[in-house]
């Protein structure tokens, strides 16, 4: 049997295609995103995938999905990251649900003061969004991009509480 199992969870802004590996959730793919050579990264280092819509990850992610659930308790496992980029996600998913930060904040948080954009492309490379909030990760100035557009971004925020058109612009 595969190290590899995949799942699709919906929402009504599309579908999250995701896999878990032994080690925990691996890959949330947005809509939109490439998620058939991140799933073929995955299965040359773990085997082809097995479909498993009961895996905890699932269900956690469709509670989500379904305004039942705030946060995630399911491991991650971040080897899609560079190492930089799991420091950063590392650090931001320690971030409460309906907390945000900055770019700049989080460069701090990691010890790069002046490395917001550096810590932009760390978050923005996120294999794991949603469960690793990236979406919680604002600019300065408002409310910056998003991988999977900015009304997913939205959406997500407003699951958590947060109104986006509070925020500057």
């Amino acid at each position: 049997m595969s190290g590899l199992v995949t799942f699709t969870v919906d929402t009504t802004l599309g579908a999250l295609r995701c896999a878990a590996t032994k080690k925990g959730l691996a890959l949330v793919a947005l809509p939109g995103s490439d998620w058939k050579r991140q799933i073929a990264r995955l299965a040359k280092a773990h085997g082809e995938p097995s479909a498993d819509a009961s895996h905890p990850a699932a269900k956690q992610l469709r509670a989500y999905v379904d305004g039942k659930r705030r946060s995630f308790t399911v491991p991650v496992d971040l080897e899609l990251a560079t190492p930089f980029a799991r420091k950063v996600l590392t650090q931001l998913h320690q971030l409460p649900p309906g907390k945000l930060t900055t770019y700049g904040e989080l460069a701090r948080e990691v010890r790069r003061p002046k490395g917001a954009r550096a810590v932009g492309g760390a978050v923005g490379s996120n294999p794991v969004p949603v469960v690793v909030p990236c979406h919680r990760v604002v600019a300065a100035n408002g409310l910056g991009g998003f991988g999977g557009g900015l009304p997913m971004k939205r959406w997500l925020l407003r699951r958590e509480g947060i109104d986006p058109e509070s925020l500057p612009r």
